[in-house]
């Protein structure tokens, strides 16, 4: 949602928001904080980034937020029996009628499900589908992809691990850094170090900066979860190396839980060390 508001300084100091309705919210550096809780971020003097997410499709295999003009979340699940499904978590970043993915849905009926709603309701062609390590959770919907002749890029070590698993082997590799556009807009995908596994990426779309940290980065309050391929003597390094490439990051999106912003990585760093 964009709204025009106005920004003034009350008396003891603190740069204010006067909002539309006639309440005020409180301005710390880029965020904004509203009298119902939720945080937005400034962009100049425009309040574009709500925290509340907007629910755009809704199935029992498949959930889809919009989260800012041209990010969305899509959410999947991993039955495991008896035990709770988890939910695992993707992001579209989708532009100009092109869309690019992170992380398949899990399997390859939910992955016709995203596809079939991105091409149908929101028009766009799906230029690329990147797993960011090769977990289930985030290629195992991956030959769906591959079907509808949609081209996939990972990280080299995730396409040699894949090939050494049995998994569907994603189609382009690249060594630590890919650059795509949407558009006349860049979307960077990067190795930064290992954590979660030897071969996680994370995508950044600068244009909102925001963030697919996936399961490098663990929601606020999370635990260390599995570590069963995990290097946690690296983890936090990792993540530093990933905050001070992209300070100004504004929304982080995890493979697991919920959204969050740069304290996340704060949070992640702490839990690792």
């Amino acid at each position: 949602m964009i709204c025009c508001v106005a920004f003034v300084t009350d008396v003891i100091g603190q740069t204010v928001v006067v909002n539309p309705d006639g309440t005020h919210s409180v301005v710390h550096g880029n965020v904004i904080v509203n009298p119902d809780g939720t945080h937005s971020t400034v962009h100049g003097n425009v309040n574009i980034d709500r925290v509340t997410e907007k629910n755009v499709y809704n199935s029992a295999s498949l959930i889809i937020n919009q989260i800012s003009e041209y990010v969305y979340q899509h959410i999947s699940f991993l039955d495991y029996g008896d035990l709770e499904k988890i939910s695992c978590n993707g992001m579209i970043v989708a532009k100009d009628n092109e869309a690019v993915i992170f992380d398949t849905p899990t399997d390859n009926e939910t992955s016709r499900e995203l596809i079939d709603w991105l091409t149908q309701s929101l028009k766009c062609k799906i230029i690329a589908v990147v797993p960011t390590h090769y977990h289930i959770d985030n290629l195992g919907g991956l030959e769906e992809f591959h079907r509808q002749g949609i081209i996939s890029y990972a990280y080299n070590k995730t396409i040699q691990i894949a090939k050494e698993n049995g998994s569907t082997i994603p189609k382009q590799g690249f060594d630590k850094y890919l650059n795509l556009n949407i558009g006349n807009e860049a979307v960077h995908i990067e190795f930064c170090g290992e954590g979660h596994t030897c071969d996680n990426i994370i995508g950044y779309f600068p244009l909102e900066d925001i963030m697919f940290g996936g399961c490098l980065i663990k929601e606020a309050g999370a635990g260390k979860g599995n570590l069963a391929e995990a290097n946690v003597e690296e983890w936090s390094e990792t993540v530093r190396k990933v905050k001070m490439k992209y300070p100004k990051v504004k929304k982080v999106i995890t493979g697991h839980g919920k959204s969050g912003g740069i304290e996340l990585l704060d949070y992640t760093i702490e839990l690792f060390e």
